[in-house]
C-alpha cells in the first residue's frame, strides 16, 4: 500500500465485555493495544478462561514492534500468559502499577525473561515505528490507567481507555479532558475510539468520594465486625478501607491471595498506604472484640474458591460468617454471576449477617463513563470518525447514536466486529477482509484443545447422561462370553431402572446376534442406534451409548 494508512484489527472487546485486543498496523509495523481475556458463561462447561485467536498475531509477529497496555485489568493483560511464548523478545509498555501485574503473571509461568517490561508516564512520549503514543491518566478502578493519543500517518487518533470522568478523585488522580483536547487540536481528532460499557446508563456514575461517605456511615454504625468484598485490584477503594479502619480504630484482616498480591505490589510503588494494624488472615488473626475488627475479603463475585464463599460455606481455616456481621459487597454484579452471589447472600442472612450491596447502597462507584461523561469525551475530542469498542453490542450501537447526536457524521460511525480490520487513509476508509477470531478455549494445561464439539458433547452429557455397555465375545464364533454390562452415569439411578436396563440388555444380544464374528464396527453402531431408540421411545431421554466390545 503506497498511500500512508492505520489498520485497526480488533481481536476481541467488540460484542462482549472482555478480550480487549487490537492490532494497529501501518507501513512501519504493528503495535498490540491490550491483550485481555474473558471469564467463561455457563455455556463454557469446564472451560477455566477465554482467550482471543492469535492467529492474526502470528502472520505479523517479524513486524511486531511492542505492545502498549492501557491498564492492568485481566480483560486487558490477562491473556499475555498464552501468548508471550511465541513472541520471545518482545517489548510490553504500561503503567509502574499494570507492568506489576503483568510481571507477576510471567514469574508465576517462569516465562518473565522472555519478554522487556518497559515502564511508562504521561510525560512518555512513545515512538513505535510510524506510530507515536502518548499516555493520558485517566480515572478509573484501577491505579495508572491510561488513555492513548497516536499520532498515525492518518492523523491523530485517539484511544479513551478504560475511564470515567471524578471531576473531584480522592487521590489526585482524573480524567482531564484538556489533555483529550490539546492533543486532538482545533480540528479534533480523525478517529476516537471509546468505552462503551455504560452507555445505556444516564448521566453520571457515582465518585468514589460519595463511596466512601457511605462507608463512613457504615463503620459509624456497624456494633459487630464489618466485612467488605470488592475486586482485588480496586486499590483506591481499599485505600478508603484503610483510612477509615484508621480513623475508627479497627484492625484491619484481609483474606485472598490476589488481594494479598495486589495490596504488597501497590505498597511496594507508593500507591497504598497500609493502617496501623494490618493482618493477613493466612498468617493467623488477632484475638479482638468484633467491634475492632474490618474483614477484606475476595469474593464478591461468588466464586466457589473466594475467601467470602469459604467463609460462608465453612471451608475457611480462619474466618467465618457469624451473627453481627455487616457484609458490604462493594462491587458491581458482573453478569451472569447473579444466581451465585445471590445464594451467597441467602446463606449469610440465614447466618444472621447483615449485607449491603450495590443496588440498594451508595457502595460501589463504577470505573466506567455513563452517557454525560461519554458526551464530554466527545466534545473534547471532536472526531471525524467514531469507533465504539468495549461493549456488547448493543453498547456499541448505543454509543453510535450518540457519537451522531454529539456532531459524528452517520457515515463516520463504524461499528466493528471482532475479526473486521479498518484501514483509515488520508481522506477515506473501509473494511477489509475479517480475520480468524473465534474464541481459544483454555481448560487446564489445554490450550485450544478444547472447542465447541467438545462443549456440545459436553452439553448431552450434562443434560442427558452416559450409557456404557460392556461385554466380551468370542473372536471367531461370535457369542457372548461375558455381559452385557451395563453403566449408568448420570442417566438413570440403576437400581431403581434395573427393569429397564435388563430390557436394554436383551437389545444388545438382539444385535450381537444380527451381526457377523469380526464385524466389531458394525456391532457397536447397531447397539448404540438400538439403545438411542430405545431410551428415547421409552423415557424421551437421549443418553450418550459407549458399546465397549472385546474379542478373544
Amino acid at each position: 500500500m503506497k498511500e500512508p494508512y492505520l489498520t485497526i484489527t480488533p481481536l476481541g472487546g467488540l460484542g462482549e465485555i472482555g478480550l480487549n485486543c487490537q492490532l494497529w498496523e501501518t507501513a512501519g509495523g504493528v503495535v498490540m493495544v491490550d491483550c485481555g481475556l474473558m471469564f467463561p458463561d455457563d455455556a463454557h462447561l469446564g472451560v477455566d478462561v477465554v482467550i482471543p485467536h492469535f492467529g492474526a498475531v502470528s502472520a505479523v509477529k517479524d513486524k511486531l514492534l511492542g505492545i502498549v497496555l492501557t491498564h492492568g485489568h485481566e480483560d486487558h493483560i490477562g491473556a499475555l500468559p498464552w501468548l508471550l511464548p511465541e513472541l520471545k523478545g518482545t517489548r510490553i509498555y504500561g503503567s509502574r502499577f499494570t507492568l506489576a501485574l503483568v510481571e507477576h503473571k510471567l514469574r508465576e509461568r517462569e516465562i518473565l525473561d522472555w519478554v522487556e517490561l518497559c515502564p511508562v508516564d504521561a510525560q512518555t512520549v512513545l515512538p513505535l515505528g510510524d506510530l507515536t503514543f502518548r499516555f493520558f491518566p485517566v480515572c478509573h478502578s484501577i491505579p495508572e490507567g491510561f488513555g492513548l493519543g497516536v499520532d498515525t500517518p492518518i492523523g491523530r487518533v485517539v484511544h479513551s481507555g478504560d475511564f470515567k470522568i471524578d471531576p473531584h478523585p480522592l487521590d489526585g488522580t482524573g480524567t482531564d479532558l484538556e489533555v483529550f483536547r490539546d492533543f486532538a487540536g482545533p480540528q479534533g481528532a480523525r478517529l476516537l475510539l471509546s468505552d462503551s460499557t455504560n452507555v445505556m446508563r444516564e448521566g453520571r456514575s457515582l465518585t468514589e468520594r460519595e463511596v466512601k461517605d457511605s462507608l463512613e456511615k457504615i463503620f459509624a454504625r456497624a456494633e459487630g465486625r464489618i466485612v467488605i468484598t470488592l475486586f482485588s485490584s480496586h486499590i483506591q477503594r481499599i485505600q478508603e478501607v484503610f483510612d477509615l479502619a484508621r480513623e475508627f480504630g479497627r484492625t484491619v484482616v484481609i483474606s485472598g491471595k490476589s488481594l494479598a498480591n495486589n495490596i504488597e505490589m501497590a505498597r511496594d510503588l507508593g500507591i497504598a498506604k497500609l493502617p496501623p494494624s494490618f493482618f493477613n488472615a493466612h498468617n493467623g488473626v488477632p484475638d479482638l472484640p468484633d467491634n475492632e475488627l474490618v474483614l477484606v475479603v475476595t469474593g464478591a463475585q461468588g466464586e466457589p474458591m473466594s475467601a467470602l464463599s469459604r467463609m460462608v460455606l465453612g471451608g475457611h481455616r480462619q474466618l467465618e460468617i457469624r451473627k453481627g456481621d455487616t457484609v458490604v459487597m462493594s462491587s458491581r454484579m458482573i453478569p451472569g454471576n447473579a444466581k451465585a452471589v445471590s445464594k451467597l447472600i441467602n446463606e449469610m442472612y440465614r447466618m444472621g449477617a447483615e449485607v449491603l450491596y450495590e443496588s440498594v447502597h451508595a457502595i460501589h462507584a463504577s470505573g466506567h463513563a455513563q452517557r454525560e461523561e461519554l458526551r464530554e469525551m466527545f466534545e473534547a475530542v471532536r472526531p471525524e470518525i467514531f469507533v465504539p469498542v468495549h461493549g456488547e453490542y448493543q453498547h456499541l450501537v448505543k454509543h453510535g447514536r450518540l457519537a451522531i447526536e454529539c456532531g459524528v457524521k452517520e457515515e463516520n460511525v463504524i461499528l466493528l466486529e471482532d475479526g473486521q480490520p479498518l484501514t483509515l487513509q488520508d481522506d477515506s476508509f473501509r473494511l477489509e477482509q475479517r480475520v480468524p477470531v473465534e474464541c481459544t478455549l483454555v481448560d487446564g494445561k489445554g490450550v485450544g484443545d478444547v472447542g465447541y464439539a467438545v462443549l456440545r458433547e459436553r452439553r448431552i452429557l450434562g443434560d442427558e447422561g452416559m450409557v456404557i455397555v460392556v461385554l466380551v465375545v468370542d473372536s471367531e464364533t461370535g457369542s457372548v462370553l461375558h455381559g452385557p454390562e451395563m453403566i449408568s452415569k448420570g442417566f438413570v439411578f440403576e437400581q431403581h431402572y434395573s427393569h429397564l436396563l435388563e430390557d436394554a440388555k436383551c437389545l444388545v444380544l438382539d444385535e450381537i446376534e444380527a451381526a457377523r464374528p469380526g464385524q466389531l464396527n458394525r456391532m457397536q453402531e447397531g447397539i448404540r442406534s438400538s439403545l438411542r431408540r430405545f431410551f428415547r421411545r421409552v423415557l424421551e431421554r437421549d443418553p450418550v451409548v459407549v458399546a465397549i466390545i472385546s474379542e478373544v
